[in-house]
């Protein structure tokens, strides 16, 4: 069970402070290392014409992410941690978020490949020299190396970004990776009754966690029942070939409104041939397999298969709490398995593979109410909306949630294969607006009531 997020550490001697300050200084160096790997990787797998290229208007060119990624950790290691000048400080709104939307950085005058990458080459270097010098208390950005820690998970949130972008290029495969091992058929119960009652829900004991997930607080859900996996593509398909894109009974008034006006029929990259469904998965074309999570469906398409289910999408706080809440104790978990960090065996994560596992896999990742699946694989929408949590505020700067907050972005929860550990964990909120289709996403269904 974490500590109440009231409590108090007890005091540390100097030795026990300078040990978690080295067990620190690996964990933040482990970190970035291994979220520059994947970037790296991201972006020498395919040509330098790729890389500057918009292959959808919903995404920027893959240098501009690059480049990005290397400014943020020259405004927060170097400036704001370590005080030092800006190295480049006229390219600052080029690779401001808030500053160019998407649709408009491609006619930016970005830096070309090779200048993106010695540009994000030497800023890591000069952080790492900061990383290794770096006291880990006295101030909120520095504190357990909550500066490190933050860059860390806004490169691999941009790793994850620079993926999807990959999957709505065309051409021929850029990327491989081995397939997570066959799992039997799940043939578990179908839905788990998670009790009614309060739990903690937020971030307690997890320092490096972003303003959203905070305060820890109460929060007090009525019983229900969950799904125990994920929804499968054999199932999305039962919803299409019964008329579900045909039948306005099962649709919100604006997801209605939004397939008629899409043409929507199917998820992002399916197809029909003949009496198969195949899908288009980093250039390569398969045959869309049935025990999977079903994946790129926006907001709208889950809420209108949960309402032809006869169900509905959990509230964010019921997701948590199926996530989380160990009825044994009374306490709140990290992650569904406990609070080690996550493992192979627990949960499908980090790009090891291209796509989800098969419904019911990883045993060893289920809750404590036998919920399988909760981290990883796909993201799953929710039914709430992107809202602060009492006595939230915003930390270090407001644009990475505040200005999100509101009706306008659902919240998504779990992660999905392309998520890293260091970005992933029980309390962290993702949110998009509802009619996004091309990042992972899945759900899963639940209904109220205790029988």
């Amino acid at each position: 069970m974490t500590a109440p997020a009231s409590q108090s550490p007890a005091p540390r001697s100097p030795e026990s402070r300078a040990s978690d300050g080295e067990a620190l200084r690996e964990r933040a160096l482990t970190t970035l290392v291994t979220a520059r790997e994947r970037t790296t990787l991201l972006t020498t797998c395919v040509e330098d014409p790729d890389l500057t290229a918009q292959h959808s208007p919903l995404m920027s060119p893959l240098v501009w992410d690059l480049a990005h990624i290397g400014n943020q950790e020259e405004l927060w290691l170097l400036r704001a941690v370590a005080g030092r000048d800006a190295i480049r400080p006229e390219i600052d709104g080029l690779y401001d978020a808030f500053e160019h939307p998407r649709s408009e950085r491609p006619s930016l005058p970005l830096l070309p490949p090779a200048e993106a990458r010695a540009y994000a080459a030497e800023v890591r270097g000069r952080a790492l020299d900061v990383l290794e010098s770096a006291d880990f208390h006295g101030t909120r950005l520095t504190e357990a190396g909550f500066a490190f820690g933050m860059i860390a998970q806004h490169e691999q949130q941009h790793d994850e970004t620079m993926l999807i972008t990959h999957q709505l290029r065309t051409g021929p495969p850029a990327l491989t990776a081995p397939d997570p091992d066959p799992a039997p058929l799940f043939t578990g119960p179908a839905e788990v009754l998670v009790p009614g009652g309060p739990f903690t829900m937020g971030a307690t004991a997890e320092p490096w966690a972003l303003d959203n997930e905070l305060p820890a607080h109460e929060r007090e859900v009525a019983p229900f029942h969950i799904d125990t996996t994920p929804v499968t593509n054999a199932a999305y398909q039962a919803f299409i070939e019964d008329g579900g894109y045909d039948d306005e009974r099962w649709w919100a008034p604006r997801g209605w409104a939004h397939v008629r006006a899409h043409s929507l029929r199917a998820p992002l990259f399916w197809r029909r041939d003949g009496k198969q469904w195949l899908r288009r998965r980093f250039g390569v074309t398969e045959v869309v397999p049935p025990d999977e999570p079903v994946l790129h469906v926006c907001w709208y398409e889950a809420d209108a298969y949960a309402r032809w289910a006869g169900r509905r999408l959990p509230t964010e706080a019921e997701w948590e709490k199926a996530a989380r809440h160990d009825p044994a104790t009374g306490g709140s978990r990290r992650y569904p398995w406990g609070d080690a960090d996550p493992g192979p065996e627990h949960a499908n994560l980090g790009q090891r593979h291209l796509r989800p596992a098969p419904a019911g896999s990883y045993p060893q990742g289920e809750s404590p109410l036998g919920v399988r699946q909760l981290i990883g694989d796909v993201w799953e929408w929710t039914a709430s909306d992107f809202q602060p949590y009492p006595g939230f505020r915003a930390f270090p700067y407001k644009e990475y949630s505040e200005v999100f907050f509101g009706p306008d972005h659902k919240v998504l929860r779990g992660g999905s294969f392309a998520v890293d550990p260091v970005a992933c964990r029980g309390t962290f909120r993702n949110w998009d607006l509802p009619i996004r289709r091309q990042i992972f996403a899945g759900f899963r269904t639940a209904r109220s009531g205790a029988v």
